[in-house]
């Protein structure tokens, strides 16, 4: 019988970027309001109606918007403040690749170093909870959620054990669009052009997941083994197969 992966502690695998964790609470938070349409693009962003809003004091919002904006998600001026950058299909799909470009060299990197047990042992799983979910073939809104959260612990994990922190930075350059949730439904400058039956929850577990959890799989496989040049261009292929999937959908080129 195969044995069920432990529950994973998602605190230990939060942003180690050294934020304090009410700025970094809020960073995450407003991130995600921003990407997924909640804040629309050209709303400015006052400190004190958002610090109301999330139940925070001024502090921490201050920060975190001071970190959207070298993110290139919010846009400042001494006279308008901090305003949301409205972001094109083009502008996922550019950082879709330069994304892919990234973590494939995280992935060499992590390979070429080599990971130790404890690391590799975290990765797995993290993957192992995902196959999990997979393999029960049933599909819903809240499951595509918690397979993405995975999804992401298991990339944000790979680039932060690579011990670079350029490297990392830039990764979050590139995280102009939604991470917990399937890019053509929950990115809106992406779903705009795409058809509705595109955008509809499968009822059961879609074909791109099998198959970007198959990758994460051979991914593991390659890094445990030291093969630099395998991992990285499993994972290249990986992260881009999302810019071509979308591609593949959306109504204007």
């Amino acid at each position: 019988m195969k044995k069920k992966a432990e529950p994973l502690d998602h605190a230990a695998l939060a942003d180690p970027q050294h934020t304090e964790p009410a700025t970094h609470t809020v960073l995450v938070r407003l991130r995600e309001m921003i990407v997924t349409g909640q804040i629309a693009p050209g709303t400015r962003l006052r400190a004190e109606g958002l610090a109301d809003e999330l139940e925070v004091s001024r502090t921490p919002v201050r920060s975190a918007l001071a970190v959207l904006s070298a993110e290139g998600l919010v846009m400042y001026s001494v006279n308008r403040g901090y305003t949301v950058r409205g972001v094109t299909i083009g502008d996922v799909l550019d950082s879709i690749e330069v994304r892919a470009r990234l973590e494939s060299l995280a992935c060499r990197l992590c390979a070429d170093h080599g990971l130790d047990e404890a690391v590799l042992d975290r990765l797995s799983r993290i993957v192992a909870q995902a196959r999990e979910i997979v393999d029960r073939g049933d599909w819903s809104e809240q499951i595509e959620f918690d397979w993405y959260n995975l999804n992401w612990a298991f990339h944000r994990s790979i680039y932060h054990v690579g011990h670079n922190s350029v490297l990392r930075n830039a990764v979050r350059m590139t995280l102009i669009y939604p991470v917990f949730g399937d890019v053509v439904r929950v990115c809106p400058s992406v779903a705009m052009h795409v058809p509705q039956r595109a955008r509809q929850v499968p009822k059961v577990t879609p074909e791109h997941i099998i198959k970007s959890q198959a990758e994460h799989e051979q991914l593991i496989e390659a890094m445990r083994k030291g093969d630099a040049e395998s991992a990285e261009k499993i994972m290249f292929e990986h992260v881009i197969a999302t810019k071509r999937r979308v591609h593949s959908l959306a109504t204007v080129r």
